[in-house]
């Protein structure tokens, strides 16, 4: 017969306790290089370095969301079915048609992209710039909210025909939208910590009924942490793709300078340590969005055990729907909702 699984909480304290076990013996033989004198320093300064690691996490921890309202925005016996940048694949992407033809395609919810224009207005765009997405070229820093106005957001989309002169809506807009349709939101944030912190708590607070049907997810934890310092009741949720300086989407070496070749993927073995680590812990986080390669019953495993639910990116294949609704049962963020599309746009 198999062995039982470890509960919950005795599989968090084994993975802390071997965290601090590594942060000791690194402290240790650090101190060792540099000290010639007797171990007994050493030693001391290893469960020094640990005292103070955990005095740290303590200090600047910002306790979760209530168990009650997390199971509001991410129901747990029911797969969500979200639209990636609000369903980019039937309709041009970060619309107001995209949002609506995700309800009218079965979505639970859908999955937008913020950011801001040169004079500080909160919108709906996934790029840098609007060179993919619209008619126009050049970063979005360098255009108003009303030269953006004046952009079709359905320019080189597939059904551009079907979906003319689309505009490139703001976040009040699309969040309104969503609401009056009864749809989940998921706010992707690319950066602009403050900013974004600010805009995303005043629009919460301007309209409650977030707290329960909204989460902010983002790649930044410095996003994440700054929207829960602003305000703890937002569910939150950290996105990680492993690997992700070092290679992009498609698994090519990124464009790198010689000496970010050499540090990438150090780094991402940094992020990916923290994020399973302590970042979650630090943060608060009710949820991670995981890539969809890296997921598994295992891994779902490992994050329930820590209270996290897991929303997967980009499922689009039809085999790939049904693995996650009948076998993993793990709400998953797709491009289409109308069907089978296997243009991932991730």
């Amino acid at each position: 017969m198999a062995a039982p699984l470890a509960s919950p909480i005795h599989s968090v304290v084994a993975a802390a306790t071997i965290d601090l076990a590594v942060l000791f013996l690194t402290s240790y033989f650090l101190a060792n290089l540099v000290c010639s004198s007797s171990g007994t320093k050493q030693f001391f300064a290893g469960v020094s370095t640990v005292l103070v690691a955990i005095v740290i996490i303590y200090a600047v921890r910002i306790p979760p969301v209530d168990r009650s309202v997390v199971d509001k925005v991410l129901p747990p016996n029911k797969v969500l079915i979200v639209g990636h940048r609000g369903g980019g694949y039937d309709a041009p992407e970060n619309t107001i048609a995209a949002i609506r033809e995700s309800k009218k395609n079965g979505a639970d919810g859908v999955e937008i992209d913020l950011e801001f224009t040169k004079d500080g207005v909160p919108i709906l765009l996934h790029d840098a710039t609007v060179d993919r997405t619209t008619d126009g070229q050049g970063p979005i820093k360098s255009f108003t909210f009303q030269e953006v106005r004046k952009l079709n957001a359905s320019h080189g989309h597939r059904l551009s025909e079907k979906f003319p002169n689309e505009q490139v809506p703001t976040l009040e807009e699309a969040t309104e939208e969503c609401l009056n349709l009864g749809l989940k939101i998921f706010y992707d944030v690319k950066g602009n910590a403050r900013q974004a912190a600010k805009a995303l708590t005043e629009l919460f607070k301007k309209h409650p009924s977030l707290y329960e049907n909204a989460a902010v997810c983002s790649f930044y934890p410095d996003v994440i942490y700054m929207v829960r310092m602003t305000d703890p009741s937002i569910v939150t949720a950290l996105t990680h793709r492993p690997g992700d300086l070092t290679y992009d989407i498609t698994g090519k070496p990124r464009d790198l300078e010689w000496w970010q070749r050499h540090t990438a993927p150090l780094a991402d073995m940094f992020i990916h340590w923290a994020h399973h680590s302590w970042l979650w812990y630090v943060c608060g986080n009710s949820a991670f969005v995981i890539w969809k390669n890296e997921m598994s019953q295992q891994v779902k495993a490992f994050w329930a055990h820590r209270g996290i639910q897991l929303i997967s990116w980009t499922v689009n294949s039809a085999t790939e729907k049904k693995l996650y609704e009948d076998f993993l049962k793990t709400n998953y963020i797709t491009d289409c909702l109308s069907g089978d599309c296997h243009e991932s746009k991730n």
